[in-house]
């Protein structure tokens, strides 16, 4: 089973319904372009649970089959309270060192480099970080937790921490805000302002960050960001930035010795000491990261949201008649999508051809998984129907574009 299939439309309703919410009470919390960047980054990033789940099965398995010194430990209600505490505590220090080494902050950065606060940002994760977290979570095969139960429990920490990330709640009741991680703790943890930076890392409790003294309170203005942002919505350089900040560190560095420890070194560490601080992001100066949208822009990347987000479900679902292998055909189909998204969105000269290319590739992929007539006419006439729109709308010499 794969519980991410599950979770995946709960979360959906939640990010449509504070949608909704913002256009009721005139809040503008979401910004377009963002937003579509945030869940295209997601889609994609779904695609690693196949290779996350096929990891921990079996090294989690081996583990706890060799080398557990309790159990197998029953779903018990006390047990799950036991495996969901374990989750969190380490969580904490996971993402706690996400902040604190340059090579985490390469995989955990992603998620900072959205501008905003709502459950769109929520779903804008990381590649790597969903493959390095799971590098952590084994000492609980030990005590007799079965892999299939942390890999839910992990899931469901998540869906946990996906309830944080909006603006529409205030701070709660105290003893709540005392004990557990609330929207208000969490868009600390998102400030690029000084006295928010490094705080807050617990998800399900706030208290790990109260006994190991990272806990900030929300006082002033929040402003969302990070520092050296990627300048971009486009997934690849959205998970990859600040691995090629790190990688151009790499080769200035003096010695073999530097140019290896640096991956490993603080944010602030370099070979010729300690860095100072960049200039604090601040409400006055902050400068949003925004590009020019092809015309027509807005209702398309709509549409095939919901038709990609229709394949990711495809692709992912632990009911799905796909083999493995035309899984990972569906997955490097659906990152075509979410790439050119980002072509879309910042007017790229080469995305005409990648998009008419997509739209054909992806009625070769129906043609070849699906065996209904009506399906593969539909998909057909869909895939017309855009490349017509994209001859309309994205052809870069009927207007002044932005340079590839």
């Amino acid at each position: 089973m794969n519980v991410y299939a599950l979770l995946t439309p709960i979360a959906i309703f939640f990010v449509l319904l504070e949608i909704a919410a913002c256009f009721a009470f005139k809040r503008k919390y979401i910004n377009f372009q963002e937003a579509v960047a945030n869940f295209g980054t997601a889609l994609g990033n779904q695609t690693t649970n196949l290779l996350v789940a096929a990891g921990v099965y079996e090294v989690y398995g081996w583990l706890h089959a060799n080398y557990r010194v309790a159990g197998p430990l029953e779903m018990t209600p006390v047990n799950f309270i036991l495996l969901l505490l374990g989750v969190d505590f380490i969580f904490y220090w996971v993402h706690r060192w996400g902040h604190e080494m340059k090579i985490m902050w390469a995989a955990h950065s992603p998620h900072h480099s959205a501008e905003e606060m709502n459950f769109f940002v929520a779903l804008r994760a990381s590649v790597t970080q969903r493959l390095f977290s799971f590098f952590f979570f084994w000492p609980l095969t030990l005590v007799g937790f079965t892999p299939f139960d942390i890999y839910t429990m992990t899931a469901l920490h998540l869906f946990i921490s996906f309830l944080h990330h909006t603006e529409f709640i205030p701070k709660l009741w105290r003893p709540i805000e005392f004990i557990f991680t609330t929207p208000s703790h969490h868009r600390v943890h998102h400030g690029a302002n000084y006295q928010y930076l490094d705080k807050n890392f617990g998800e399900f409790l706030i208290i790990w960050d109260r006994m190991f003294g990272t806990f900030a309170e929300e006082r002033e203005k929040i402003v969302y960001g990070m520092y050296n942002h990627p300048q971009s919505f486009n997934p690849i350089k959205i998970n990859f930035h600040y691995y090629a900040v790190i990688f151009r560190e790499m080769l200035k560095a003096p010695g073999l010795f530097n140019k290896l420890r640096i991956w490993f070194m603080p944010l602030s560490w370099s070979p010729e000491g300690k860095k100072p601080l960049p200039p604090e992001i601040t409400v006055q100066n902050q400068k949003r990261y925004q590009s020019v949208m092809f015309d027509g822009a807005k209702t398309y990347l709509v549409v095939h949201a919901i038709l990609t987000a229709v394949l990711m479900l495809f692709v992912i679902s632990p009911k799905s008649p796909l083999s493995y292998e035309m899984k990972w055909v569906g997955a490097i189909l659906l990152w075509h999508s979410i790439i050119n998204w980002a072509g879309i969105l910042e007017s790229k000269r080469w995305l005409l051809p990648s998009e008419l290319a997509r739209l054909v590739l992806t009625v070769a992929f129906v043609a070849q998984v699906s065996h209904r007539w009506e399906i593969l006419t539909t998909v057909t006439a869909i895939a017309v129907l855009s490349a017509v729109w994209n001859l309309i709308y994205f052809r870069p010499f009927t207007r002044q574009v932005a340079t590839a």
